[in-house]
């Protein structure tokens, strides 16, 4: 790096990148400690809009630019109007090119230092088919106040990302995960991050996305370290991709290729997917057994086995996780249900909700804090425990000794009174002083607790470590984070009898 590569004045901040220039900002960070400042570089392209020929190919690198790139506003996001499936704030911006990076930072600086800083990628959820880089809780600020440099990233969702096409790459949003990585590895030093220490990280199908990457051999040179936040794997089986990419083409009324699709408008297909997807008390059984039906799929290319297989195969195994969910992440499902549910057989909405009979008793037992709740509480615990907490005890088993740690969320709202999806996302970020907080978690969300699940996230990315012993064994040391936050050997237990069944 030159001194000219390299340019600051009061507000403004530049950095030269592989493909040209770009001008980012600098802001303030909060909480009255650490690195006072962050510069934010917003939209960087790391690909050329996925638009016409390239609309369903892999993501072409992006061409070198002339002169400066103003990076001072978020760029197109994937996500079209506002789906209203999180309670994050996640804006839709409309546009071509939407295969973006943003990077936050404390000191571009350090890559003339040769000191990088450690490095934390975050992709967002939204269900593989929603989410947005571009919300506020993302911003990486109090990230780099604690000496970390901040990527978020987008991809292409839904069936333009990961729907199967006869004649079309497979997995073409994992493959923009994969771009985004290679461009962090080419260009982080330049804003003072190191690309030998780099950590990803991600909530609900972004945590499925990291958790992906870990069990991917082609992925392994791109990370260090991984922290999944109720991450939901897809893992699509290649019959059901083939099946699903099929009868959209034909409810469309076209060939399966790329020709047939190309034939049809961007929202014509959002559409067809819309309705394909919709999710109803009929189908919802159908979601908790087979996942859903939109998200990486094994292709035999990138993903050449399901993601438990692989990690059981020892893949990723040199690498540290932490991963955990909260405790009630879908039990806003049945918000606005309560008195309708109240009338209905506990014995029949068990059944609708897939536990088996041979392990009902000892599940409610090992359940008694929500039982007496209603059936809303009961169900939403159950839907819980079968797409989120579960799956976790089986990936910590598949790691057999590899460092992994676990913890839960436990902190009940003030606004929805139990630990719902998405709540602890403020909370990693430390930006409990940000919009749109107040339906989320209610007035008034204790401080404390993000400054230790953030310190956590921190320690982690920095240090390989984030502060409380490995889950060993069944009877596992985890963190539950409450107020206060305590360590609990077998904190999980009331989910494994499902283990069982």
């Amino acid at each position: 790096m030159t001194d000219t590569d390299f340019e600051t004045t009061a507000d403004y901040v530049e950095v030269s990148t592989s493909a040209g220039r770009v001008r980012g900002r600098w802001r303030a960070t909060t909480g009255g400690r650490g690195n006072p400042r962050s510069a934010g570089f917003l939209g960087i392209p790391f690909a050329e809009a996925p638009i016409g020929e390239l609309r369903f190919q892999a993501p072409v690198p992006k061409a070198p630019w002339e002169g400066v790139r103003d990076a001072l506003e978020f760029a197109a996001t994937a996500q079209r109007g506002d789906p209203g499936v999180t309670l994050i704030p996640e804006p839709s911006i409309e546009g071509d090119s939407t295969l973006n990076v943003n990077v936050f930072t404390p000191d571009p600086t350090r890559a003339e230092q040769g000191t990088g800083l450690p490095v934390l990628v975050w992709i967002h959820g939204g269900g593989y088919f929603a989410g947005s880089p571009a919300s506020p809780w993302y911003d990486g600020r109090n990230f780099n106040r604690d000496g970390v440099v901040t990527v978020s990233l987008s991809y292409r969702l839904g069936f333009d990302g990961f729907g199967w096409i006869e004649d079309a790459p497979s997995n073409r949003g994992v493959r923009d995960w994969l771009l985004a990585l290679e461009w962090v590895q080419q260009n982080i030093a330049d804003f003072g991050g190191n690309p030998s220490r780099v950590t990803i990280a991600g909530q609900s199908a972004g945590g499925g996305a990291v958790l992906t990457l870990l069990g991917m051999e082609k992925a392994q040179h791109l990370f260090q370290g991984v922290y999944a936040i109720s991450g939901a794997l897809a893992d699509v089986a290649p019959a059901r991709a083939e099946a699903f990419g099929r009868a959209l083409a034909a409810a469309a009324g076209v060939e399966p290729t790329v020709a047939g699709f190309s034939s049809l408008s961007e929202e014509r297909i959002l559409e067809l997917q819309k309705k394909a997807t919709a999710l109803g008390p009929a189908s919802l059984g159908s979601v908790v057994e087979d996942g859903l039906p939109l998200g990486p799929a094994v292709d035999g290319d990138l993903l050449v086995r399901p993601t438990r297989e692989s990690l059981a195969a020892g893949v990723g195994a040199d690498k540290p996780l932490v991963l955990g969910a909260t405790d009630d992440e879908f039990t806003m499902v049945f918000t606005g249900s309560e008195k309708k549910l109240r009338w209905v057989p506990r014995s029949l909405l068990l059944n609708r909700l897939g536990l088996p009979k041979s392990v009902r008793r000892e599940y409610l037992a090992a359940n008694s804090d929500i039982t007496g709740l209603g059936n809303a509480r009961v169900g939403g615990r159950l839907l819980t425990d079968r797409m989120f907490r579960s799956a976790l005890l089986k990936i910590v088993a598949d790691r057999g000794d590899a460092p992994t740690w676990l913890y839960r969320f436990s902190w009940p709202s003030g606004h929805f009174g139990f630990a719902e999806h998405c709540l602890d996302v403020p909370f990693f970020f430390d930006c409990l002083d940000g919009p749109a907080m107040e339906p989320l978690a209610g007035p008034h969300p204790p401080q404390e607790l993000a400054d230790e699940v953030h310190g956590a996230a921190v320690a982690f990315v920095t240090g390989g470590d984030p502060g409380w012993p490995r889950h060993q064994g069944a009877n596992g040391i985890a963190r539950v984070y409450d107020v206060p936050t305590r360590d609990v050997a077998d904190a999980y237990a009331s989910v494994r009898p499902l283990l069982k069944g």
